[in-house]
């Protein structure tokens, strides 16, 4: 599993962050769902002429070219995801500032954890408590929404990269939740790769909303759906929180825990 763990002071796995996005889709095709479809669809005065596809996936060139613009939306999403991780991870000082401020860190353990019981809450629809933290991310979105009107029309796919990196900066709890995973992970290329994972995570049902659009959403925002992902989520919290308080370290439960074992332990100097 080396390849797919954070080989860091904190030896975090990237498995259940990818998870939490595939997961947290549901959630994503409800808020972004419309505006995937939107960009998506080519502006009138290119619809006669798709963009070109260098190897073609699709039966046609209409498919290969809403195929390219939707890739490229998502490009620039998972990209500003990165960088938001770097900021994250850059912003705790690295691994040599964690260790010494351990109970620190322990502290920020346990309450990314509960941001995952709280997200899992939210996709279930049981307690919304979790927007009340995207109304911090309101007043960076405010200033960079604007921005999004100088890329029209968006007639090519670098401007779609462009715009899809502006949205991603768009407030969402869910994506604040695994960005206090990135904070916690010691350095920025490590914090850009918790959020890569977590953006991968999300492109399956964000690709296959801009190429299906309606038909999709209205699938996943089933409300049997939205309990089952929710539940997941919600059990990858309540082990994380098990793990860093009673030192649970079988291999399985490893690949599904953002949270080193016993980390309260090893904060109050217990074995």
């Amino acid at each position: 599993m080396g390849g797919l763990n954070l080989n860091l002071s904190l030896n975090l796995s990237l498995i259940p962050v990818f998870m939490i996005g595939l997961l947290g889709s549901v959630h994503c095709i409800g808020m972004c769902g419309g505006i995937v479809g939107a960009f998506s669809m080519a502006p009138a005065s290119v619809r006669a002429k798709p963009f070109p596809v260098a190897v073609s996936v699709m039966n046609s060139k209409a498919n290969g070219a809403l195929l390219l613009r939707t890739l490229s939306y998502n490009l620039g999403r998972i990209g500003s995801y990165a960088v938001a991780g770097a900021l994250a991870g850059g912003l705790a000082g690295g691994a040599r500032l964690l260790a010494g401020m351990q109970a620190w860190q322990a502290g920020i353990h346990v309450l990314a954890q509960l941001m995952l019981v709280a997200l899992g809450l939210y996709l279930m629809d049981a307690w919304r408590g979790l927007a009340r933290t995207e109304t911090v991310g309101n007043i960076l979105w405010q200033r960079l929404r604007p921005l999004t009107g100088l890329l029209l029309p968006l007639d090519s796919p670098f401007k779609l990269v462009l715009a899809g990196g502006l949205w991603g900066w768009l407030p969402c709890g869910m994506v604040y939740s695994v960005l206090l995973t990135a904070l916690l992970s010691g350095s920025a290329a490590s914090g850009a790769a918790v959020m890569l994972a977590f953006g991968l995570g999300t492109l399956p049902v964000l690709l296959t909303a801009g190429m299906f659009g309606a038909q999709l959403r209205s699938v996943l925002q089933r409300r049997g759906v939205r309990v089952a992902c929710g539940m997941v989520v919600l059990l990858f919290g309540v082990f994380g929180l098990l793990r860093a308080h009673h030192g649970l370290t079988p291999d399985w439960l490893a690949a599904l825990c953002m949270t080193p074992p016993h980390v309260a332990g090893s904060a109050t100097g217990q074995p």
